[in-house]
Parts: C-alpha cells; structure tokens; sequence
C-alpha cells in the first residue's frame, strides 16, 4: 500500500487527441507485413522472453494498454509476440498521442485489444486510419456490453476480467487453429492456477465484507467495488468528475467530508496516480479520522509487474483496510 501521493497525477481530461504528422504518414506507408515492435514496448511472452524461437507461428498482438497485455500476453505463451502501448505508469491513457512507433506497430499486428467506452479513442483513430488486411479486433467495451459514456475501467470488474480472457482464448485459436489445445491448456493453467490468489481474495473480500460502506476517489474503484460485494457511498457525479478532469461540485465535495466525519464509510480508496487537490484533501481528514486509505492505480505498477501481481497487491491493501476498520 501506497503512503504517499505521487507527484505527477494524470491529466484527465478526455478530450479528442489529435495525431501528428508523422505518425499518420506512417500509417499510410508502413507495409501491413511488419512485425518489430518498438524498442522499450515491453513485447513478452509470459517469462519474459520475445516469443518466437519455437518455429511455429507467433501471433502479432498490440494491447493499447498493458493491463489487457498482461492478460493477453500469460494466455498466448510463446505462440504470441505481444506489444502494449501504454507501459509506464506515468502515462495516461486518456490523452496519450500516439507516436510512429506506434502507428507501425498497430500496422503489423495480426491482433489488436483495445478498451474502448471512450477511455482510448486515441487507438480507434489508430485503427481507422490503417485498417490492415484480416487484422482481429477486441474491443473490451463492446464485449462487455459497457456503451460508451458508461464505466470504462472494465479491467477492475472481476466478471467482465473473465470475459476477457474467453475472448482472447477464443480469438487466438481462431487466428491459429493449428494451435488451439496448447491455447486451451494456457487458460486453464491461467484460470486455475495463475489467478488463483486473485480469484481467492475476491471470494474472501466478498464472503467477509460485504455490504460494507466505502468511500472513493473517482469510478474506477466502481467496478471493483461491485465485484466485492462492497457499498460505494462516494456520488457518481463526484466519481464521474474525477475520473474525467472536471471540477466537483461544492455540494459533493461538502457531502463527502460529511460522509467521513460521520464515519458513515469504513475505508476510502483513491487511485494514486489521480491525487487532485480535493482528492488529497479526502485522503487527508479520513486520516485523521482515523478511517483506514488504500490506493489504487490506473496501470500496472510497478510497469513490469502481472495483471495479477497488481491486482493481488491492490486487494491485499484493500483487505487489510476493512479489516482493520472493522475487526473482522
């Protein structure tokens, strides 16, 4: 668990990212068959190692974001090349500008995974620009049913976590059916042994505590919080506010302090890589209330950490949190 606010939060805002020149002239001229990812894109199997020296077929995947290239990454094993765009923690991804590393990076991929519900229009540009020749897309939003305007943190959601992961299997042995049992092995070994502390602490999180009342810094503590059973007392407008750069009302934030100084929330959990001033100042007086904070973060942290290594590190803090607020 963080103690600190890091100093470089996110910008936040959602607005429309425009394309520089070179990258839009590299879509148009890089060939479609390029495969290099760039350097630093973190493209590995799940030991680490750049897939591709067992002289089978290797599937080309650009992730937009690492979340979702960890997962894709521990299903394909050595049969997938994987390259995330967005790696280090530092980045937003809501404003990220692509760069032409990028642009030729999507150009050779036989395989891309974007969360789409507005949270990466950066990479629906990417896509629309250079549509490739029987390139696979996996849209999360669109899997999960998630329109945009609605939550887009869908990697937070334990249920929609799963859906990903059939998708993804599903998809790679459709791209390479010669291949489909050691693809099946791989989510089997991923589901029943891989997640297995995240999957333990969900069902401990939800079995212990739930209906407990919480407090949060912005929507993306939602969908987990729904996963674990938990109750969110924070006002989704001030959640909504937060998550996409925009003012909070005065109303809300008077409701919030209330909220703690009553104690009517057990813990709060805030996204550290987010931390605004009112966010700081929550923080801060459920502190001093002696409300047990946690933290959360947008990407993977550190950067060369698993989806599950994150995950289970971020619920372990949120366990403790509830047991130390509650006795139980």
């Amino acid at each position: 668990m963080r103690s600190s606010v890091p100093s470089r939060p996110f910008s936040r805002r959602l607005s429309r990212v425009a394309f520089g020149g070179a990258a839009l002239a590299l879509v148009a001229t890089v060939s479609a068959c390029a495969t290099t990812a760039p350097a630093g894109s973190g493209a590995a199997t799940a030991s680490g190692v750049a897939a591709g020296g067992g002289g089978g077929k290797v599937i080309q995947v650009v992730a937009a974001e690492n979340f979702w290239g960890s997962i894709a990454t521990q299903l394909g094993g050595d049969r997938v090349k994987v390259t995330s765009v967005i790696s280090n923690p530092d980045t937003d991804p809501h404003s990220y500008e692509p760069t032409a590393a990028d642009a030729r990076t999507v150009t050779g991929a036989q395989y891309v995974i974007v969360n789409g519900i507005g949270y990466d229009a950066w990479a629906d540009k990417l896509l629309s620009t250079n549509p490739g020749t029987g390139r696979s897309e996996l849209k999360v939003g669109d899997l999960v049913g998630v329109r945009p305007g609605g939550n887009p943190h869908r990697w937070y959601s334990p249920e929609n976590v799963r859906q990903v992961i059939e998708k993804i299997t599903a998809d790679y042995k459709r791209i390479d059916p010669a291949d489909a049992a050691y693809f099946d092995q791989q989510k089997q070994t991923f589901e029943t042994q891989t997640l297995a502390p995240y999957n333990r602490l969900i069902s401990d999180i939800k079995a212990k505590y739930a209906g407990t009342t919480i407090g949060a810094s912005e929507s993306i503590v939602t969908p987990l919080a729904e996963g674990l059973g938990l109750k969110m007392l924070t006002p989704e407008s001030f959640l909504d506010a937060m998550s996409e750069g925009t003012d909070p009302t005065a109303a809300d934030k008077a409701l919030i302090d209330q909220q703690i100084k009553s104690k009517q929330i057990k813990i709060y959990v805030y996204n550290s890589q987010n931390s605004t001033p009112d966010v700081v100042a929550q923080a801060k007086l459920a502190k001093s209330e002696g409300i047990p904070v946690t933290t959360v973060t947008e990407t993977l942290a550190p950067a060369n950490a698993t989806f599950q290594q994150w995950q289970t590190t971020q619920l372990q803090g949120i366990e403790n949190a509830l047991h130390q607020a509650t006795g139980k």
